[in-house]
């Protein structure tokens, strides 16, 4: 049952680095204010990083604090790589850890916060270690089958711990909810959107449509993977709805005069709604936000876990959709010899669609978002 705040509150949401942060802590933030317009809701963000203009085009205020994380790849490659910025880096850590704090402690003392709630990301330490000190009620959100650093350190101090995966009672003992991760409201019936979606992106509409997503800046090796097989695409009979990110696409435009006609590119597509709508099979990389949009809109997905991300969760993520035969996974040193040809197979294999789009669906939680204000009301009504 959807809960209504009586009277306006004042939240503090902190998190941000990646999207798979940012747009979960956005959705919440908009469920509160649906609740009651008049609450205040304050985002804090690392200065520099994306949150800090994503945030204020979804009508929120943002603060910055100067926070950033530890440099965790082997002390030699980076000495001899790197030199004295890696070591300054991480000698400044502790100075940037502690000025956030006092930082949050007076942001905390202004706005007079009746929640804390952290995202993860490296910003949400502070602000979260702030309430604690000040006895502020206080909650975070992980989207990973493996916490981070910070979530896992104020985990079991925090008053609730929200979680996307079944597998987490083992970092998080007390007050943890599964209750899935929030993701954006018009993505949770699509169906209907199809014939609009084919027109949005003028696409064919008699072909199947792979969907390519690497992130909003781009994945080289997925990039690589289309490159590399141009000649294989353009005799199939299928159709490549492809984002190539920010990052790569002049780039890429550069030899588009070799792109057959059923290749459609674009930077960025903000209109995820019809993407997915349109879409047979997605090839994406393994971030928590991707997963829970995916298992919401329960599209077949063949997963290409970034190597480059810190502790390797996006590995863990994709593995434990593996498990239940839900995705296909395709590691990132084999994707530009195997991943376009693994997406064919699998088209032409009707049954491997129909149990992969079944499997997914299967741990769709499309009511995340409600059930966490609903939790959070709860929390402030103590």
């Amino acid at each position: 049952m959807k809960k209504l705040f009586n009277e306006k509150i004042n939240v503090i949401i902190a998190g941000g680095g990646t999207g798979g942060h940012i747009y979960p802590a956005i959705a919440v933030a908009k469920e509160i204010k649906k609740r009651n317009k008049d609450s205040n809701i304050l985002f804090l963000g690392s200065i520099g990083r994306m949150e800090m203009n994503i945030v204020p085009k979804h009508n929120f205020n943002i603060k910055g604090l100067w926070i950033s994380g530890i440099k965790r790849t082997s002390f030699l490659s980076n000495f001899l790589f790197l030199g004295m910025s890696f070591l300054l880096k991480n000698f400044l850590f502790p100075i940037k850890l502690i000025s956030s704090i006092i930082r949050s402690l007076v942001i905390i003392n202004s706005f007079k916060p009746d929640l804390v709630l952290g995202f993860g990301g490296y910003v949400s330490g502070p602000i979260l270690i702030a309430a604690l000190l000040n006895k502020v009620p206080s909650a975070i959100q992980e989207q990973n089958s493996f916490p981070g650093i910070t979530n896992r350190y104020l985990g079991n101090r925090v008053n609730l711990v929200f979680v996307a995966f079944n597998n987490m009672r083992k970092y998080f003992h007390n007050n943890m909810f599964c209750y899935g991760n929030p993701v954006r409201s018009d993505l949770l019936n699509i169906t209907h959107l199809k014939k609009d979606a084919y027109n949005f992106f003028g696409l064919d509409s008699e072909k199947k449509t792979i969907l390519i997503i690497g992130g909003s800046l781009g994945a080289k090796t997925i990039n690589d993977s289309v490159l590399l097989n141009l000649s294989l695409i353009k005799n199939s009979s299928f159709q490549i709805l492809w984002q190539t990110g920010q990052n790569y696409y002049e780039e890429i435009m550069l030899v588009k005069n070799s792109f057959s006609n059923n290749i459609q590119t674009i930077p960025y597509i903000n209109e995820m709604k019809y993407a997915y709508a349109c879409s047979d099979i997605v090839i994406s990389r393994a971030g928590a936000l991707a997963i829970s949009e995916l298992c919401v809109v329960g599209k077949a997905v063949i997963f290409v876990p970034s190597p480059n991300v810190v502790e390797d969760h996006q590995t863990k993520n994709a593995l434990s959709l593996k498990s239940i035969n839900a995705c296909e996974i395709v590691k990132d040193i084999s994707a530009k010899k195997d991943l376009i040809k693994t997406a064919f197979n699998i088209l032409h294999d009707k049954k491997k669609m129909y149990l992969l789009e079944k499997n997914i669906s299967s741990l769709a939680k499309p009511n995340a978002t409600k059930k966490i204000v609903n939790k959070l009301i709860s929390l402030k009504e103590q």
